[in-house]
């Protein structure tokens, strides 16, 4: 196989077909698929043993992306502590101003 056999030929511009230019007559060819349709209705055994399988890979393609986010969740969480030094969720911050500091913050702003 040469250098030229292996180019990709590309339709040119426009559309139109040269005669150099077969990339057209390729895409009008029969279409071959990896998994091609079945030209039957499988039996029942069948069906559930697809069905099943189905199930399984959807349960663990499931349990890992759960998985996987609880583990970014938590190392973001350790990150984001590590980085600012105490809790990064503000809520649980037990080190809340006394309310008389609230009160002058309040009054400062008005």
């Amino acid at each position: 196989m040469t250098e030229n056999e292996r180019k990709t030929h590309y339709p040119s511009s426009g559309g139109i077909s040269t005669s150099s230019d077969d990339g057209p007559k390729k895409l009008s060819g029969m279409k071959s698929h990896i998994n091609p349709p079945e030209k039957e209705i499988p039996d029942a055994a069948t069906l559930r043993d697809q069905w099943r399988y189905a199930i399984r890979q959807y349960s663990k393609w499931y349990s890992h992306a759960w998985g996987t986010a609880i583990l970014a969740g938590t190392a973001f969480f350790a990150l984001g502590w590590i980085i600012k030094g105490e809790n990064p969720i503000p809520s649980f911050n037990t080190n809340n101003p006394s309310s008389s500091q609230n009160d002058k913050d309040h009054n400062t702003s008005s």
